[in-house]
């Protein structure tokens, strides 16, 4: 299960395919280094996205 805590390369290394979730919500930048240490609250907050859309998203893949 992911959660807003865990970081991008930490969902990323988890499931690769996860990474197409994430650019479908704006997140074209998954693979530079700063992302990779941004947690996915950090990452939607950025982004101006909705939480729990995005980790509804992302655990339902």
């Amino acid at each position: 299960m992911i959660t807003k805590e865990m970081t991008i390369g930490e969902v990323i290394k988890m499931d690769p395919t996860r990474a197409e979730v994430l650019m479908s919500f704006g997140m074209g930048c998954i693979g530079c280094p700063s992302s990779q240490a941004e947690t996915i609250e950090q990452a939607a907050m950025v982004h101006g996205l909705n939480i729990d859309a995005l980790l509804e998203a992302l655990n339902n893949k």
